[in-house]
């Protein structure tokens, strides 16, 4: 049997430098580099290379950034293209044949009969500006300035984004119950609950006495991320479609993390068969790099020139690379992968949910997945376990897999790897979360035995 050498001394030397000098100089508000502390040097598809010398399976994607993976042929080809060819690089809001062309394919992917009507809104680089941009829209075209958003909502971390998220306090925003399946509000689950969530919306809104401030717009999410990977039921979707358009309210659909494939579908309002009337899209339609953008029906575009600008509202090669991601997910037909790929995955975990009581619900759609680990004597549903959350991240880090946690407490271990995932590199992530999970439920045990006897 082969020998395998450890990574030489030098490169570990220097991981742990950078990372100590990052713990220095970085602010305390750095989130992933608290529970991921690798250096990563290399990348291809699914494989990170860290400054140690380790490989990691990165099931966190840039949070869903990276559809085609780390550094895809296609992605990177369209950006030399673009350097190659002497084309200016910052450009505000011109057009370019770079812009164009994005464009171009992006209204090709839209349902048709939202990119009938559309206009597309330039933003900000992050989906929190184009979020910001989507709430300034509504309210300038209804003149009302209410907003209408959910539990367990996650919208972006400027302060009107923000203030639509789960936890925050705005006045002018109301919260309205999502439906969670494993933990629903009305303690009935199922098709039930989303009914009831639907009647209080409706009963809320009609209510003279209701006390809210005219809503200038709904926002919602498809599938909660952040809240815990929490897909919305396609009917209740079509009803608050329906309970918008009754009362003109427009229709947010925050596409950010959902959007290009990533739900087995193209967007993830398709699944529904929905037209909102505003999409906020960011994170994979930039390929890798940072773009944001808007795409509304044009009965709201009527703010002025300049009502909503910015600097980097034209970034040239985060366009290309995002022309060439939405190409080729679109051509390749990569939804449709993974939403069989996304199916196979959940009917794995659901059976490994079997053997493990600490698993409370296995959830998602397409290549978007939570696992929400619970203290499993404790209730129905059983509360949320978000220290075996974190242990189960740790084992899985030690074991080369990168995953996300989110959802209540932290405690539901999240899973979104590229749209090319192999048959052979799921299996592989799989593997790796099993024995994690199994790990750190072992540690768990040990760890309350051993406060029971004491």
């Amino acid at each position: 049997m082969a020998v395998t050498e450890p990574p030489p001394a030098a490169p570990t030397v220097a991981h742990e430098g950078i990372l100590r000098r990052q713990s220095l100089r970085e602010s305390a508000a750095r989130t992933y580099a608290r529970a991921l502390p690798i250096v990563p040097v290399r990348a291809r598809g699914l494989t990170i290379e860290g400054a140690d010398g380790r490989r990691y399976l990165d099931c966190l994607s840039g949070a869903g950034t990276l559809a085609l993976g780390h550094n895809h042929p296609v992605v990177l080809e369209a950006i030399r293209k673009v350097l190659d060819s002497g084309a200016p690089l910052h450009v505000l809001d011109l057009a370019t044949p770079v812009k164009d062309a994005f464009t171009t394919e992006l209204f090709a992917t839209l349902p048709p009969r939202f990119a009938r009507n559309a206009r597309v809104q330039f933003c900000g680089p992050a989906g929190t500006d184009a979020v910001e941009a989507a709430l300034k829209l509504v309210r300038t075209a209804t003149g009302r300035d209410g907003l209408l958003s959910f539990t367990g909502a996650y919208h972006g971390m400027t302060a009107g984004a923000l203030a639509a998220s789960g936890g925050a306090e705005d006045g002018r925003v109301t919260r309205l119950p999502y439906p969670y399946d494993y933990r629903c509000p009305f303690g009935t689950g199922g098709v039930r609950g989303a009914e009831l969530a639907a009647r209080w919306t409706e009963n809320l809104l009609d209510d003279p006495k209701n006390g809210l401030p005219a809503p200038g717009g709904m926002i919602l999410e498809p599938v909660q991320g952040e809240g815990g990977v929490i897909p919305a039921p396609d009917a209740w979707l079509r009803r608050m479609r329906e309970i918008t358009a009754d009362r003109s309210i427009p229709l947010i659909a925050d596409e950010v993390q959902t959007g290009v494939g990533r739900t087995g579908t193209f967007w993830a309002v398709e699944h529904s068969g929905i037209t909102p009337d505003v999409m906020v899209m960011s994170k994979a339609i930039g390929g890798s790099l940072p773009l944001a953008v808007i795409v509304y029906h044009e009965d709201l575009d009527t703010w002025r020139p300049g009502a909503h600008a910015g600097t980097f509202r034209g970034n040239q090669l985060a366009m290309a690379a995002g022309a060439a991601t939405l190409a080729y997910v679109r051509e390749n037909r990569l939804a449709d992968r993974a939403a069989t790929l996304g199916a196979r995955i959940l009917g794995q975990l659901q059976g490994l949910a079997a053997n493990h009581p600490c698993v409370g619900d296995v959830r998602g759609r397409g290549l978007m997945i939570g696992v929400e680990l619970v203290a499993p004597a404790a209730g129905d549903p059983a509360p949320p376990d978000p220290a075996l959350a974190a242990a189960v991240q740790q084992e899985c880090l030690s074991r080369g897999l990168i995953v996300e946690l989110g959802g209540r407490q932290a405690a539901v271990v999240r899973l979104l790897p590229p749209l090319t995932l192999t048959d052979e590199q799921a299996v592989a992530v799989l593997d790796r979360f099993a024995d994690a999970l199994a790990a750190a439920e072992r540690t768990a045990l040990r760890r309350n035995h051993s406060g029971l006897s004491s």
